[in-house]
């Protein structure tokens, strides 16, 4: 496999992503493709567009995305289906522009449409690699987050997303990350009492 979309679809996110001065975003991206070839080594290629741009919507803080986070839970349906939906048409777009075969495009589309709640083996793959890469390279940033957040709301955050992993082989990779996180929330002297 020559990987020659990926490659594009990478350069476009790192791109977005810097042109929105938002850098330090990327890791987590490149860290679910490296999730996402370790629970499946045998993932192919849309896989793996669909792993490094899952999340591109935030690289272009639409306003009407930031009004829904402020007021719902990011766990809850009314925000994360609009930002899978967003994401996918984000890359399906940027795709068809590199004149990109549409079963390709349409497969990196259905991927990336339910990479927060799972579905079919595929988009529960991703959901787990997203997870897994989470823990590793977004935790932190939750529980040190300058923004008003509740420490009951980032356990929350933390549960939601340890609970959605299908696979054990993700859930034994994530369980450490994940009760690291927990703790140190809650070591976290930032909240208060909440």
């Amino acid at each position: 496999m020559d990987l020659s979309i990926y490659k594009e679809a990478e350069q476009f996110v790192f791109d977005s992503f810097n042109k929105a001065n938002r850098p330090s975003e990327i890791k987590h991206f490149i860290q679910t493709v490296h999730w996402l070839k370790i629970l499946s080594p045998e993932a192919d290629e849309a896989l793996l567009v669909a792993a490094v741009a899952h999340d591109i919507e935030r690289a272009y803080d639409q306003k009407d995305m930031l009004k829904i986070k402020a007021q719902v839970s990011i766990i809850d349906v009314k925000y994360y289906r609009p930002h899978e939906e967003r994401c996918a048409e984000i890359i399906a777009d940027f795709l068809k522009q590199q004149n990109v075969d549409d079963s390709f495009v349409e497969r990196v589309k259905m991927l990336v449409s339910r990479h927060e709640e799972g579905g079919n083996d595929d988009q529960n793959l991703l959901k787990d690699a997203d997870s897994v890469s989470f823990f590793e390279t977004n935790s932190s940033s939750f529980v040190n987050n300058p923004i008003s957040i509740s420490k009951k709301d980032v356990k929350d955050k933390f549960d939601w997303m340890f609970d959605r992993i299908t696979s054990e082989k993700a859930k034994e990779i994530a369980r450490p990350l994940y009760e690291k996180a927990l703790r140190d929330l809650e070591e976290s002297q930032k909240f208060g009492i909440v």
